[in-house]
C-alpha cells in the first residue's frame, strides 16, 4: 500500500511538472529583442491555459491561450535600443527572464568559416582580452540533425566577455562588434553553422522538392520520419558507433603510432621532440603534414583528484583526437572546431604523474590544438577554470604517419543521413529560431557546393528566399561571404572561381543582398583563413551602408560591368568603384584574354581611371577576359577604398558542367 501511495505522489507530482509553462532556450536571461518591432513570443503551456507576458517598458500584459497541443504565441511591440529589462511570462508558474536588452540580433550561419571561432583567429588572445561588451550578448545553436522540423534547441545567452568571446564565431563576433560601435546598440548574435555542410542542408523540405537531383533522398526521408524516435535514436547511436570503430580500425591498420602503443605510459619516448602548447603546426616542422601525430604530457594529480573523476579540456583540435590516460581510451572527437571536453574516469587516474596521450589526425591544411592555454586544463567535473590544473606549455611528440592517404572521418548519421542530407540542418538549427525577432542574417558557406556551381546558384537565392518565407516578415537583409581562395585538392582549376560566381549571380538576383569578398584573405594550403577581423568588418559595411542607412560608406568592391572591344584591346567597366581602381600590389595579374579560339593565354592589364584595358600580343580579336579564374589566386584588383573584387569572366561558356550526385 505504501509503495501505491508514493507512486501516486509521484505521478501527480510529474503531472504538476508537465503543466509548467516553459520558453524555448532562444528565450532566456541576457538575451536580446529586436528594437522597435512586433516580436513573436511562443512556448508550451497545457491546453486552454491561459498565458500572460508582460515586459518591463510595457503598460500592461498581452495574453494569449494555449492550442490544443500546448502551444500559445503572441506578438509584443518593443521599444527603441535599451535596457536592462525583465520579461515575465506567467500561467500556473511564474518565468521572469533577466537582464534583456532590445537591440539588433542578427542570425550568422553557415559552414566551418563561419563556426571559426575567436580563439582560432588572427591575434586571438588581444581579441579576445579586449572583448569586453556587455552590451553584446551571444547565442550558440547546439549542432543537431533532425528529419522534422524541430521547435526547440540547446543553448544558452551569454553576456559577451573575455570568458564567454573565445568559442563564439569570430565572423559573428567581429560582425556585431562593427554594429555595436558604429550604431551604440546592443547587439544579439545568434550563431547556427556546422562545418563541411552544403547549403542544401540548411534548406527547407518545401523548398529543396523543386531540385530533382535531391528527390530520391528527400523520399527516403520522409520513410525514415515513420520509425519511432526510440528505436530511430537506439539506430543512429549503433550506426554511430559501428562508423567510429570502422574509422578507428582503418586507422590502427596504417598507424605505426596505434601499433606500437605509443599511448602506453611504459613507452620510450627519449627520441620525441618538445612543443609549446597550444599551436597549430603552421611555422613548425609539422607544418606540410596531412597524417597523424602523437602529443604525451604527464601531469601530476594531488590524491584528492585522483580518487574522483576528472574534466579534460584541450581546446579545440583539427582535424579529430583520441585520447588517452594512463594508457586507458577515454574518447575520440571528430569535429575540429568543438572544443574538447572529457570525463576521465576514476578508474584511470592514481595519484601523482597521470600521463595523457593525444592521436591527432589532420586530414587537410593545418593540424595541431587550436585554443588557448586556458582551455587546456584538468580539475575536479565542475571545476572553476582558476582551480584547474594547466595542461599548457610543453608537450612530447612524434609524428607517425605523414605520407599514407588517410580514411574519411565518420559522420554523424541519423540512420543513412546526416549534417550533409537536406533539409536536417534547416530541421534541427534553423527551425527552432524561425519567428524570433531579427534584424537580417550574415551567411558564410559554399565550399561544400564548389563541384556543383550550376546548381548553386538557384540553390542559394531559393534558400535565402526560403529563410525568408518561414520568417514572414518581408525580404530581411541577407549578406554573405564568397568563399576564399583556396588551393583546392583534386578540383578542376578553376573549379572554385564557378562557385565565386554564382554568389555574384545571388547578389544581383536576390533583393536586399550583399556579399562581403576575399580574394584577398585566402590562405593558400588552409580553407580557413584566419583573418576573420576584415570578413567581419566587410560584412557589417553593407549592413551599415544598407541596413541602418547611414551615409558615405564604400560597401562593395569592384563590380565587372561590361566589356568594349578596341581593336586589340579589349575595355572592362565597373560598378563601385569609389572614385576609381587600385592594383594595390603596385600591378595587376591573373588576367587572361582569349580569341574567337576561346584559347585564354595571360593578358596584360592596366588601369585607366574606373576602367581596365587588357590586351595579348597573342590575341588580335579579343573575345573574352577572366579575372583571377583559379582556385588559388590572391587578388590584386581594388577600388580607392580598398575593398576587392570578386574574380569574374565577361563570357558565359558552359565548360564547367556540375558534377554528378
Amino acid at each position: 500500500m505504501k509503495r501505491r501511495f508514493v507512486a501516486a505522489i509521484l505521478i501527480i507530482a510529474g503531472s504538476l511538472a508537465g503543466a509548467d509553462v516553459k520558453l524555448p532556450a532562444i528565450f532566456s536571461d541576457y538575451m536580446v529583442l529586436q528594437q522597435k518591432s512586433n516580436v513573436a513570443v511562443w512556448g508550451q503551456a497545457d491546453a486552454g491555459e491561459k498565458v500572460e507576458i508582460l515586459g518591463s517598458w510595457m503598460k500592461s500584459a498581452v495574453s494569449a491561450k494555449a492550442g490544443k497541443n500546448g502551444t500559445w504565441q503572441v506578438k509584443i511591440k518593443t521599444p527603441e535600443a535599451g535596457g536592462p529589462y525583465t520579461l515575465t511570462v506567467k500561467g500556473k508558474n511564474i518565468i521572469t527572464l533577466q537582464n534583456i536588452l532590445i537591440g539588433e540580433v542578427w542570425v550568422c550561419s553557415g559552414q566551418s568559416n563561419m563556426e571559426w571561432s575567436l580563439q582560432s583567429a588572427d591575434n586571438a588572445k588581444e581579441e579576445i582580452k579586449a572583448a569586453d561588451f556587455p552590451k553584446i550578448r551571444l547565442f550558440t545553436v547546439t549542432k543537431k540533425i533532425s528529419l522534422q522540423p524541430q521547435s526547440d534547441c540547446k543553448g544558452q545567452w551569454k553576456i559577451c566577455s573575455p570568458d564567454t568571446a573565445g568559442p563564439f564565431s569570430a565572423v559573428g563576433y567581429f560582425f556585431g562588434r562593427q554594429i555595436h560601435q558604429k550604431l551604440n546598440v546592443p547587439i544579439g548574435l545568434i550563431n547556427t553553422s556546422w562545418g563541411g555542410t552544403p547549403a542544401q542542408a540548411w534548406t527547407s523540405g518545401k523548398t529543396i522538392k523543386s531540385f530533382p537531383a535531391y528527390k530520391t533522398m528527400l523520399e527516403e526521408i520522409e520513410k525514415a520520419k515513420l520509425v519511432p524516435d526510440e528505436v530511430q535514436a537506439k539506430n543512429e547511436q549503433l550506426q554511430n558507433e559501428k562508423a567510429m570503430a570502422d574509422w578507428e580500425a582503418k586507422i590502427a591498420a596504417i598507424d605505426p603510432g596505434t601499433q606500437q602503443n605509443w599511448q602506453d605510459p611504459k613507452t620510450d619516448i627519449s627520441d620525441w621532440k618538445e612543443m609549446e602548447q597550444p599551436r597549430e603546426w603552421a611555422g613548425t616542422e609539422l607544418e606540410n603534414i596531412n597524417g597523424i601525430v602523437w602529443f604525451r604530457r604527464i601531469t601530476n594529480l594531488p590524491p584528492s583528484w585522483a580518487r574522483a573523476d576528472m574534466e579534460l579540456h584541450l581546446g579545440p583540435i583539427d582535424d579529430i583526437d583520441t585520447v588517452w590516460v594512463n594508457g586507458a581510451k577515454i574518447a575520440s572527437t571528430t569535429d575540429r572546431v568543438l572544443p574538447r571536453r572529457y570525463i576521465i574516469p576514476s578508474s584511470a587516474l592514481h595519484p601523482g604523474p597521470n600521463m595523457i596521450a593525444v592521436r591527432i589526425v589532420d586530414t587537410g591544411s593545418q593540424g595541431g590544438f587550436r585554443g588557448d592555454e586556458a582551455q587546456m586544463r584538468i580539475g575536479p567535473v565542475g571545476a572553476d577554470i582558476k582551480t584547474c590544473a594547466t595542461l599548457a606549455k610543453t608537450w612530447k611528440y612524434k609524428a607517425s604517419l605523414t605520407d599514407k592517404s588517410l580514411p574519411a572521418a565518420p559522420k554523424k548519421y541519423t540512420g543513412r543521413f546526416n549534417q550533409s542530407s537536406p533539409t536536417t540542418l534547416f530541421n534541427g538549427m534553423i527551425s527552432p529560431l524561425v519567428g524570433f525577432g531579427i534584424a537580417g542574417a550574415i551567411w558564410y558557406q559554399g565550399e561544400s557546393n564548389r563541384e556543383r556551381p550550376a546548381e548553386y546558384a538557384a540553390l542559394f537565392p531559393a534558400m535565402i528566399a526560403d529563410w525568408r518565407t518561414h520568417w514572414n516578415v518581408g525580404d530581411f537583409p541577407f549578406y554573405w561571404v564568397q568563399i576564399a581562395p583556396f588551393s583546392y585538392e583534386n578540383s578542376q582549376i578553376g573549379g572554385s572561381a564557378y562557385l565565386r560566381e554564382a554568389q555574384m549571380k545571388t547578389l544581383k538576383s536576390v533583393k536586399n543582398g550583399g556579399m562581403a569578398v576575399t580574394m584577398d584573405i585566402g590562405t593558400e594550403k588552409d580553407i580557413h583563413p584566419k583573418n576573420k577581423l576584415d570578413v567581419g568588418k566587410r560584412l557589417a559595411l553593407w549592413a551599415l551602408a544598407k541596413t541602418y542607412g547611414q551615409k558615405d560608406i564604400a560597401y562593395s568592391g569592384p563590380v565587372y560591368k561590361k566589356m568594349a572591344v578596341e581593336g586589340q584591346k579589349a575595355r572592362l567597366y565597373f560598378d563601385y568603384t569609389y572614385g576609381g581602381l587600385l592594383a594595390r600590389e603596385g600591378h595587376l595579374s591573373d588576367f587572361v584574354i582569349a580569341g574567337e579560339d576561346r584559347k585564354f593565354v595571360p593578358a596584360q592589364a592596366v588601369i585607366d581611371g574606373d576602367t581596365i584595358v587588357v590586351s595579348s600580343d597573342q590575341v588580335q580579336k579579343p573575345v573574352a577576359v577572366r579575372y583571377a579564374w583559379s582556385n588559388w589566386v590572391k587578388g590584386t584588383l581594388f577600388n580607392k577604398e580598398e575593398l576587392p573584387a570578386s574574380s569574374f569572366r565577361t563570357d558565359n561558356w558552359n565548360d564547367r558542367p556540375d558534377k554528378k550526385i
